[in-house]
């Protein structure tokens, strides 16, 4: 089980894959069982934004177990995260805004030590 953490500008986080763009992540998505998800919308111009891995994940049926939305686009965040629970996915839990410190510091100890620190 894989982390994973969609920016096209901001480090990736240890203890989480980089997806840097929608489709690389979607890909992600369908090839790995993902525990949580942490996502940005703007990706670039012209480029398909973090919403597009919202309804990507949702057509697919492609599920992690946890979604962070930490992007600084008011309206972006707004329609990922109305999107992802509007869908009423069952057991997905859906955060609006970045991980906290406690969610890192798991993840990234879990890194470190090849194991898998979510419950």
């Amino acid at each position: 089980m894989i982390n994973v953490y969609l920016d096209d500008v901001r480090p990736c986080p240890a203890g989480f894959v980089p997806a840097r763009t929608a489709e690389e992540c979607l890909l992600l998505l369908r090839e790995c069982e993902v525990d949580i998800l942490s996502l940005d919308y703007e990706l670039g111009y012209g480029h398909p934004n973090g919403f597009a891995v919202v309804a990507g994940l949702i057509a697919a049926g492609t599920f992690p177990r946890e979604v962070y939305v930490h992007s600084s686009s008011m309206m972006g965040r707004a329609q990922m995260v109305r999107g992802l629970r509007e869908a009423g996915i069952a057991g997905l839990i859906v955060h609006d805004g970045p991980m906290p410190p406690s969610v890192l510091e798991a993840a990234a100890k879990g890194a470190k030590t090849g194991k898998d620190e979510s419950p």
